[in-house]
């Protein structure tokens, strides 16, 4: 997080791709850095996924990521 905040401030756009199991940890981080950072949830878990459900997330995915960075 700390490194998109460093894109943020320097106007570049940005964001992340988060497993939602991670979503109390980011908004924790989030609060402590006085942060709102650009963030896309995709389901848990990733890991064990077979190519076409990974294909699958992704496209579900990228509209979200390419607001993320589309000014």
């Amino acid at each position: 997080m700390h490194d998109i905040q460093t894109l943020d401030r320097r106007g570049i756009p940005g964001g992340f791709v988060c497993s939602e199991a991670f979503q109390e940890a980011a908004a924790a981080q989030a609060k402590s850095l006085a942060f709102n950072p650009a963030i896309v949830w995709v389901p848990h878990p990733i890991q064990n996924r077979t190519e076409a459900e990974l294909t699958g997330l992704a496209e579900e995915a990228m509209a979200g990521i390419l607001a993320m960075i589309t000014p």
